[in-house]
């Protein structure tokens, strides 16, 4: 696929999605519930693919979260979110990487860029798992930013497994799906996945060297080439 086809793609389906995130309703745990019985012995199916494919877009997961609680129970809807969350993951990095990956490519050379690729490359299933444990940091634009990165498919998965379930546990578990309030004990279970996030990172900051790598000497290389 030319190159201009490929960004022009990535471009469109990104502005589709965040489109999709501002303008469409999102349901309630009611309305969830509602199709759920609609749906029958087939509604666990039908509430894991609606995750999947709302959250690929920037599309909070915490309203599926809490749904998945009252709507499966606790052992269910545990399985359900964090095979979903997953699976959103998954798409979302193999989206950014097949649309994307070649651009970025093309501009470690600079500074901002190389930087960031270098933490995530370097920091691997450690960087992106203390990114997901931080409960501000958006689920769908960190799939798209992993995508674009030089970091493997399998840290990758590992670091979004190990950094979603603790949180997705706790809302599912814990969250008013009903009122979609905040209970005390969520919140300090928030407060406690942020400090470890935080010192994950921390961690990450010291030891992923921003070196240059194969792929920003390879690409400098061809900008220089090209001038």
């Amino acid at each position: 696929m030319p190159r201009r086809t490929k960004l022009f793609l990535g471009i469109s389906l990104l502005a589709a999605f965040v489109l999709a995130a501002l303008l469409l309703p999102i349901p309630t745990p009611a309305e969830m519930r509602a199709w759920a019985d609609e749906a029958g012995g087939a509604g666990a199916a039908a509430f894991l693919v609606a995750y999947v494919v709302c959250t690929v877009a920037p599309i909070p997961r915490t309203v599926f979260n809490l749904a998945a609680g009252l709507l499966l129970g606790h052992v269910a809807g545990v399985l359900v979110a964090t095979t979903a969350t997953v699976l959103s993951g998954l798409c979302g990095f193999l989206l950014a990487r097949l649309l994307g990956r070649e651009f970025v490519t093309r501009h470690l050379h600079r500074t901002p860029v190389h930087a960031v690729n270098a933490r995530l490359s370097g920091g691997g299933m450690l960087a992106v798992a203390s990114l997901r444990l931080i409960p501000v940091v958006p689920f769908a634009p960190l799939s798209y930013c992993c995508g674009v990165s030089s970091i493997a498919l399998r840290p990758y998965l590992v670091g979004t497994a190990l950094g979603s379930v603790p949180g997705t546990i706790a809302v599912v578990v814990l969250g008013d799906a009903l009122t979609g309030g905040t209970p005390p004990a969520l919140l300090v279970c928030y407060a406690v996945f942020a400090a470890l996030g935080a010192a994950g990172l921390l961690r990450v900051i010291r030891t992923a060297a921003p070196a240059r790598g194969p792929m920003a000497d390879t690409a400098s290389r061809t900008d220089e080439a090209a001038d």
